[in-house]
């Protein structure tokens, strides 16, 4: 591995600017950050950026991805390593350089996936982190579905596991937070899992009698387990005033995809870092009818870009907001993909282009509307 890395005639998206310039990585972090040419014996050693973006590594919170490498079809199950491999060359070719990947604990008894096959996902991410085989930095998000009847003893089965820094907690019963809309929650499970009508009404029941049984007291033992060791807490499809002073009673510090304006406002002001879709973006809305994520751009309440199911979708959605929406410069929708979530997880270490942070760096070229990934750096080290 080398220990230093120059690149030059770069368009360079920092915190608060853009520079035209170069940037010195030595042993990993950003030594410096030069505006114009370099001398000419420094320029010869150097890697020509040919006036492309330089942006720092995307920091992505939320994505299930590997699940469609791990279990591609109903019943079929690949090589959990090869899985995490293909997963992982597709989010470093996105550009995201640090990952949590969501791995899911309370399960529905309809589901493809089960708890062996989360722990076997997490073996596999813990191996490749171990053996450095991985491209990009890895942890893992507990994706905890609070209805569920056996949500903390699967919960308690990812105990020995270092890679978790990141929990979350969800109700997916209809009626309320995500689906308060009956309709759209009819769309969306009737859809995914090929359900007869009566089908629909025995899953609606069950799942509403589980939230009832089960939801408040998960809840509130995951959150005290999560303060006890130190592990970051996220809220998920937050819908009321009361949703978010639950969130805050309990010590949330990522409200992911609230559902309305009322609860993104009032998660953003009591200081909860506010995640959406970057696909929302992308697409101009929320598929299960919600808020779009652009409206809540226009207000000033949204912090943090997540790329849930499309890893490209993070540097879509921040060239589209920059570029074609006009809404926010270029390095006010970066920091959405780095700087923010990177705080808001704790790792002050990387998430901008600045001296002492980690050469952390995506090189992006624009084709018309497109943004092209062109090189992608960890730790200065050159990953795709």
């Amino acid at each position: 591995m080398k220990n230093e890395l120059l690149l030059k005639n770069a368009t360079i998206v920092m915190r608060d600017e853009i520079v035209k310039g170069s940037v010195h990585v030595k042993d990993g972090m950003i030594d410096d950050i030069a505006e114009g040419a370099l001398s000419a014996a420094l320029d010869r050693t150097a890697e020509d950026m040919e006036g492309d973006f330089l942006l720092p590594g995307f920091v992505e919170l939320h994505t299930d991805h590997v699940e469609g490498h791990y279990a591609p079809r109903p019943k079929v199950r690949w090589s959990a390593m090869a899985a995490v491999l293909s997963h992982d060359a597709q989010i470093a070719t996105s550009g995201i350089t640090t990952v949590f990947d969501a791995l899911r604990v309370g399960i529905d008894h309809d589901a493809d996936l089960s708890y062996d096959d989360m722990k076997t996902m997490a073996d596999a991410f813990q191996r490749g982190v171990e053996e450095d085989t991985l491209r990009a930095d890895h942890f893992i998000h507990l994706r905890c579905e609070v209805s569920a009847d056996d949500c903390l003893t699967a919960f308690h089965q990812f105990d020995k596991y270092d890679l978790i820094k990141l929990v979350s907690v969800m109700d997916h019963a209809p009626g309320q937070r995500q689906f308060v809309d009956i309709e759209q929650y009819a769309v969306y499970y009737k859809g995914k899992l090929k359900m007869s009508d009566q089908d629909f009404r025995e899953m609606c029941e069950r799942r509403s009698a589980a939230s009832e049984r089960n939801s408040d007291r998960h809840r509130t033992e995951i959150a005290d387990i999560c303060r006890e060791r130190g592990v970051i807490l996220a809220s998920h499809d937050d819908a009321t005033i009361a949703h978010v002073e639950e969130s805050v009673r309990h010590d949330v510090h990522v409200a992911e995809f609230p559902t309305t304006i009322e609860a993104a406002k009032a998660s953003h002001q009591a200081g909860l870092a506010v995640l959406m879709g970057a696909p929302n973006i992308v697409r101009g809305g929320s598929h299960s009818g919600n808020i779009a994520a652009s409206d809540l751009v226009d207000l000033g309440v949204l912090d943090i870009l997540s790329s849930d199911y499309i890893p490209f979708s993070l540097v879509q959605a921040v060239f589209r907001l920059a570029d074609q929406d006009k809404k926010l410069s270029l390095p006010e929708a970066v920091r959405l993909i780095s700087d923010t979530p990177a705080k808001a997880v704790g790792l002050d270490d990387r998430g901008a282009l600045e001296v002492g942070k980690r050469g952390d760096m995506v090189r992006v070229k624009k084709s018309r509307n497109t943004p092209v990934i062109r090189q992608v750096w960890r730790t200065g080290s050159r990953v795709a």
